[in-house]
């Protein structure tokens, strides 16, 4: 393990798996942390420098550091020949995550980028109806991630209130993983529109904005994100030809059940709850993607979430920050003389303090 924060949330996930996983080593520069983390979780290695690990027998490094690290950190664990499962943001430009991949295929080993919401069993049955052909085609989907987020989160580390730090605010950091969730179910958006504002907590990152995106199947998708909502809540819903899908309200788990799927013809609805008798529900969560790359390193699964997906969710970010910045409306994909190929920060750092002023 590399970082302490959600790092310790993944160590003590992999622990619920000791058939699959041993976590033997931690890598974490503030003492005080590292120490609590060897107490709890058991640990036989500590260092705090990532290059430590590097002579340590091990098969899989999981970096849970600051969003400004994760590119360097999992270039060099790769090019030291470990498989890596890695946080999110992945990268902080395209550019980043294609040499990621350069990276990744020259190294022979795979980097497992974490979306952990994948994998709730309500998401689950909606791709479980899809592939038994009973939803139709989409139409139209809407994403509220509304959560909150005050002086005791951003306190607890001041790298998330800044774009070095954390390379964007409740779009990079927070909302991602709805939007993930959206284009798996519908597919790469073909175009963006997004507008947003730092006025909830006044710091450099945004912390209230929403997103439109069209997508090449048809079908178009709203997203609200606020980190200034009193109430918190995360919620789908999506409208297909012959069902609407709707999640729960659960904030940081909006696969998760309770999700609903309902048509207004009775014998509709009846094919649609009998397909969903076959359903077979596995391990959610960190679990559940740990278990899937397990599968995958073994030769007996497919990778749950690859480099490629990663790349979807950063063009998303890419191109919603150039349409805050420019009010434009963002054709996808988008190509590698986009000015925000190389990454959005310097120019989206000055956007934000001219609005604020």
């Amino acid at each position: 393990m590399v970082g302490t924060g959600v790092g310790t949330k993944h160590a003590k996930m992999y622990q619920t798996l000791p058939d699959l996983y041993e976590v033997t080593a931690v890598c974490e520069i503030d003492e005080h942390r590292r120490n609590e983390f060897v107490e709890q979780i058991g640990v036989s290695y500590q260092t705090n420098r990532l290059e430590d690990l590097f002579s340590q027998d091990l098969d899989l490094i999981d970096i849970c550091t600051p969003s400004a690290l994760h590119f360097s950190q999992a270039t060099a664990a790769l090019k030291a020949g470990f498989h890596v499962v890695l946080e999110k943001p992945v990268a902080r430009s395209l550019s980043e995550m294609d040499e990621l991949e350069r990276v990744e295929q020259q190294s022979g080993k795979h980097l497992s980028p974490i979306f952990q919401y994948r994998f709730g069993h309500g998401i689950q049955k909606l791709h479980h109806l899809i592939s038994k052909g009973l939803v139709g085609s989409p139409s139209i989907a809407t994403a509220e991630t509304h959560w909150l987020r005050g002086e005791a989160y951003y306190s607890r580390g001041m790298w998330r209130s800044t774009w070095d730090g954390a390379a964007g605010g409740s779009f990079a950091t927070h909302a991602i993983h709805i939007h993930d969730l959206l284009c798996q179910v519908l597919g790469d958006p073909i175009s963006v529109f997004a507008q947003a504002s730092n006025c909830v907590n006044g710091y450099e990152t945004e912390d209230l904005g929403v997103v439109l995106m069209n997508f090449g199947n048809g079908a178009m998708a709203s997203s609200s994100v606020t980190l200034g909502s009193t109430e918190q809540m995360s919620r789908l819903r999506f409208c297909f030809a012959s069902l609407t899908a709707e999640g729960g309200r659960d904030p940081y788990n909006p696969g998760h059940e309770p999700w609903t799927f309902s048509h207004d013809d009775p014998d509709q609805q009846t094919r649609i709850n009998n397909e969903l008798v076959d359903f077979s529900p596995r391990p959610e969560r960190f679990s559940g993607q740990f278990v899937r790359i397990h599968e995958a390193l073994a030769g007996k699964g497919q990778t749950p979430v690859t480099l490629e997906d990663a790349r979807r969710s950063i063009e998303l970010l890419t191109a919603a920050y150039w349409s805050v910045k420019t009010g434009e409306i963002v054709q996808l994909p988008l190509s590698s003389d986009h000015p925000f190929y190389s990454g959005w920060i310097e120019m989206m750092k000055q956007e934000f303090v001219r609005d604020k002023v």
